[in-house]
């Protein structure tokens, strides 16, 4: 029987292909953006995961300092008692700098440098072993300002001299050698030989450790300005550091999904009351009820495996090309190097396949349950109607009810799974309302057009026939509401962003060396060239920020704290700060500003003193030994103020500068914000500085400079092109819901041939039919449009006072496009009128005249 079942729908979905056209194309998009999504980030991970494991090796622990990665070291003095430690068997310390090289066009190419002791790296790290050339001297490995490059910092630097910026000033390296790391360019050199090269005596940025066996490495105690990390902690920090990035991409890719499964609902249930005669005469012939609901639900199921093996093919297809063309990030920013290969996963091509056809057959079970439930005799005479009974809205209510509670719940491994199921049922929920939103709306507008024919006869059709208006319209109702709730959340989020950078942003003219905060210890400006610029003619002043990574020692990315001129009376002006501002609870407390995930996620609380060790040790870090033994007073800090932070997302600390530098010793600076006189020549201030590294052109060239107003527009392309694909998606997605439309109605025209022949009896003109079917298109386009106007607007509170505060931890101000909105839902009712037309004029030929005389 079950192989007759197949065999009935396979011959449904041969004869009529464009009648599942739409559920089919929605149903393949869903899985196939999903599924690239998955397979994009999951080559990223996997690339990063095997470059950091061929730099860092496979120790059982590493002691790192709280400065973040790529930032701040500590003093070696501390390996001699680490290595000594009898549950330590071999320890392996390492230099780290990210920085700059010069190539040959002076074109700036981001490296990584390593100093290691290259005796040791065999039994730690063994893809970073020196291989000197056959020219090299015997001793080359431990010569000074020797230098061994992977193949990628091979290939963009060449083989012969290097110049790695250090600072503000070039280091001139002697390529020896070879390594066979892979990844992005490395640079490897002796322990010693960096530490000479780059000013960094006596100073370390981790140490490898090899434990004893049995040994925990817990048992090691610990200077405060030091941590005990995990060898899978950077690779986990990657992974969050990424992860509602992609959760969100996903759940965004797979609107066009949740639009399929609607269109497939109303696909099926237009073909089963189309074909209701001939499954009253399978059911006369023997087929049961029961098999009559397999039937319908094994058409869906053959629907849904096809759409989602369309859906894995577009979706390789689609993650090879974005590879190449995005990245691993999706234009996200979150990694970095050369285009990772794709790693394909079988479990995931069945899981996001098993998606697709879950989507499907669940669209598939109320026209199932319609088809099971078919009154057999009544039907046959062309009485029995598969929308007669309409659902009571108790149960939409009780979706939307649930919805609410979900969307109170706190966010599940750390991302907003409850908030998505709110969604999802309020969605749902509403879509169940329609029935009642017909009613409302059009048994108030019956009595307006009760005298105008052609009007009435529409309205009239609406408002009787609303479980039928609603199967209609449902596919482009999920469609327009969830492109409304992107398209208010995109427009909050931007105009946010948009006063967000007119605070962070009062200086008329910007300058630094480097975006890259993994960059801020090896590109900066010293102390005498903040002060050379400011001596310049037409400068009024200038401002440094000093910017900092801090390692909690957890999984989550660093902290990042921003050293910036400010003041606690006039903070409100320069940061665009949550609330109010607090004075210090305790005398010679020092005021610190936090972003908002720093309330989520390291237990800052407003007005309170923050006493966490890991800030005093990070701040305190870039001091020698002996200032550090001097200096025993620790400071004691004290939240002032919450303060917005679009661009981190795991937490930023702001404090003044002069006490930063008091407390540190550190006066580097990596941005410095100029004020330039009034009537004075921004671009002779940019010549002057420039000038000020004239020892070294290509040095002078890495300078940049961006106005106020340049920085504001490149972040809002920034952000306009990382928004792109949601618009893409939002069009896609309504596109297929017009397409539901144009499905629907053609069937529906077509199955009331009978209907609108007797209206040509009657006296109605072929032009007159014709206007009726668009009316009736326009008025279930209309409420089509309104209820996916307001399911969108209650949705985009969803997404951002809840989805987006606990998937990136910050919060923003709703905005409506309020005219934006009228003109999208003006396209789709009209949209869905032409599409009634144009379905229309084959319904009102004389083919429909004569077929009243099939009831003769």
């Amino acid at each position: 029987m079950m192989d007759l079942l197949r065999s009935f729908s396979w011959q449904e979905l041969r004869q009529h292909p464009w009648r599942y056209a739409a559920a089919l194309s929605s149903i393949a998009l869903g899985v196939a953006l999903a599924f690239s999504v998955h397979l994009i980030n999951a080559s990223a991970l996997a690339e990063f995961s095997s470059a950091l494991q061929s730099v860092q090796g496979q120790p059982d622990a590493s002691v790192r300092g709280v400065s973040g990665s790529g930032s701040g070291h500590f003093d070696e003095a501390v390996f001699e008692t680490i290595a000594a430690h009898e549950a330590v068997e071999l320890a392996f310390p390492v230099l780290e700098l990210s920085t700059y090289a010069l190539n040959s066009n002076n074109k700036k190419i981001a490296v990584r440098i390593v100093g290691l002791d290259a005796l040791s790296a065999a039994q730690m790290a063994p893809a970073l072993i020196p291989r000197p050339k056959e020219t090299a001297a015997r001793f080359a490995l431990f010569a000074p300002r020797q230098a061994f490059l992977n193949a990628a910092a091979m290939q963009a630097l060449g083989d012969a001299e290097l110049r790695i910026v250090n600072g503000s000033r070039i280091e001139t390296l002697q390529a020896a050698g070879s390594i066979s790391a892979p990844g992005a360019p490395l640079i490897v050199m002796d322990l010693g030989a960096m530490q000479d090269a780059f000013n960094a005596q006596g100073q370390l940025s981790r140490i490898d450790l090899r434990m004893r066996a049995g040994a925990s490495p817990s048992s090691i105690t610990l200077p405060s300005h030091l941590l005990l990390a995990q060898p899978d902690d950077a690779g986990e920090r990657t992974d969050q550091l990424s992860r509602a990035y992609r959760v969100n991409m996903t759940v965004l890719s797979l609107v066009a999904l949740f639009t399929g499964a609607f269109l497939v609902y109303s696909v099926l249930t237009l073909a089963v009351a189309k074909r209701a005669q001939q499954f009253a005469l399978l059911g006369v012939l023997g087929l049961t009820s029961r098999q009559r609901l397999q039937l319908v639900l094994v058409e869906a199921s053959l629907l849904g495996a096809l759409g989602a093996a369309l859906g894995i093919a577009l979706g390789a297809g689609l993650a090879t090309w974005g590879l190449r063309a995005l990245g691993g990030d999706l234009g996200g920013g979150y990694f970095s190097g050369a285009t990772p290969p794709l790693q394909w996963s079988t479990f995931a091509a069945i899981a996001y396949g098993t998606l697709g056809w879950l989507a499907s057959v669940a669209g598939a079970w109320w026209p199932a349950r319609a088809a099971q439930s078919l009154p057999l005799a009544q039907t046959l005479k062309g009485l029995g109607h598969v929308h007669s009974q309409q659902r009571k809205p108790w149960i939409a209510l009780l979706l939307i009810a649930f919805s609410a509670l979900f969307s109170w719940a706190p966010p599940l491994f750390g991302m907003p799974i409850a908030a998505y199921f709110a969604v999802g049922l309020l969605l749902v929920g509403g879509m169940g309302l329609l029935p009642w939103g017909v009613s409302l709306l059009y048994d108030r507008l019956s009595p307006l057009v009760a005298t105008k024919a052609l009007p009435m006869l529409a309205v009239e059709r609406a408002r009787r026939m609303r479980e039928v208006a609603v199967v209609a319209v449902s596919g482009v109702v999920a469609a327009l509401s969830l492109g409304v709730a992107l398209t208010v959340m995109v427009s909050s989020f931007r105009v946010s962003v948009s006063t967000w950078l007119d605070t962070m942003l009062p200086a008329p003219l910007y300058t630094r060396l480097t975006s890259s905060t993994q960059m801020a210890d090896g590109l900066y400006f010293s102390p005498d060239r903040v002060q050379a610029i400011a001596m310049l003619p037409g400068v009024q002043r200038v401002e440094g920020i000093r910017l900092r990574n801090l390692n909690l020692g957890s999984t989550l990315p660093d902290v990042q704290l921003i050293a910036r001129p400010i003041k606690l009376q006039n903070a409100a002006k320069t940061l665009p700060l949550v609330g109010e501002i607090f004075q210090p609870p305790a005398a010679g407390a020092i005021p610190v500003f936090v972003s908002e995930a720093m309330l989520q996620l390291h237990q800052a609380v407003p007005g309170q003193i923050y006493d966490q060790k890991w800030l005093v040790a990070g701040i305190k870090s870039t001091q020698s030994a002996t200032e550090s033994i001097a200096n025993q007073t620790p400071p004691v800090f004290y939240v002032a103020g919450v303060w917005r932070d679009y661009v981190r997302q795991f937490g930023s600390i702001v404090m003044d500068h002069a006490q930063y530098v008091q407390l540190s010793r550190d006066e580097r600076i990596n941005d410095l914000a100029i004020w330039p006189q009034a009537n004075a020549n921004t671009l002779a201030i940019q010549s002057q500085v420039r000038q000020l590294f004239s020892e070294d052109t290509a040095l002078a060239n890495l300078v940049e400079f961006a106005s106020s107003a340049e920085i504001r527009s490149i972040s809002l392309k920034m952000f306009d092109r990382s928004f792109a694909v949601t618009y893409w998606l939002q069009a896609v997605a309504i596109a297929i819901g017009l397409f539901g439309i144009a499905t629907s109605f053609s069937a529906q025209v077509l199955s009331r041939r009978k209907e609108f022949g007797l209206l040509a009896h009657l006296g109605l003109t072929r032009s007159q039919i014709l206007r009726v079917v668009a009316l009736e298109g326009a008025a279930w386009t209309a409420i089509g449009a309104i209820a996916g106007c307001m399911l969108g607007l209650l949705v985009s509170l969803v997404l951002i006072h809840v989805v987006n505060p606990q998937s990136f931890r910050w919060t923003m101000d709703m905005s409506i496009p309020w005219l934006r909105l009228l003109y999208l839902a003006a396209a789709v009712m009209l949209a869905g009128t032409i599409t009634a037309w144009l379905a229309g004029r084959a319904a009102a030929s004389r083919d429909a005249v004569l077929a009243v005389k099939e009831d003769w």
